[in-house]
């Protein structure tokens, strides 16, 4: 005869450990950058150390087709002559070239804010990075799921 409450305590354990097993896998530090992905902020940012903060990164989570990706990057910073945003750029963790767009921006624009589409190759980090008129740099990462890959040469 076989004891239900330890088939069923067998069961649990088992899930449990599949569980811990999946979350070990897909888990890492939030927002640890890839080697490469520090380097090319490094070369647009010229060294300069980079904040979090006052960039802004609308996509969505998660992309059901990485060939079409609506983004858009807003920076709340001033556009007048004295304070502005000079550039705007964003870059990913495992496409082939690592800065996806990047756009140099004057007081004349108004506002801080590009969108775009662009193509992702596979689940991974981007990263907006913005330049302000006082030389600082800020920054803003999100993780973007993608069911079905693109720009995989």
């Amino acid at each position: 005869m076989i004891d239900a409450a330890a088939l069923d305590r067998a069961r649990r354990q088992l899930l449990a450990a599949g569980l811990g097993i999946g979350l070990g896998v897909a888990w890492r530090p939030a927002h640890a950058l890839s080697d490469e992905l520090a380097g090319a902020l490094r070369a647009f940012t010229g060294g300069a150390a980079t904040r979090e903060g006052k960039v802004s990164f609308d996509i969505a989570p998660l992309v059901e087709n990485g060939n079409t990706v609506p983004i858009t990057v807003t920076v709340d910073h001033p556009m007048t002559a004295a304070q502005h945003v000079q550039a705007i750029a964003v870059f990913n963790e495992k496409n082939p070239q690592r800065e996806v767009v990047a756009c140099q921006l004057t007081p004349r624009a108004g506002r801080a804010v590009v969108s775009t589409r662009i193509r992702l190759a596979t689940t991974q980090q981007l990263v907006a990075v913005a330049k302000l008129s006082d030389g600082s740099y800020w920054t803003h990462t999100v993780d973007v799921i993608v069911t079905l890959a693109a720009c995989i040469e």
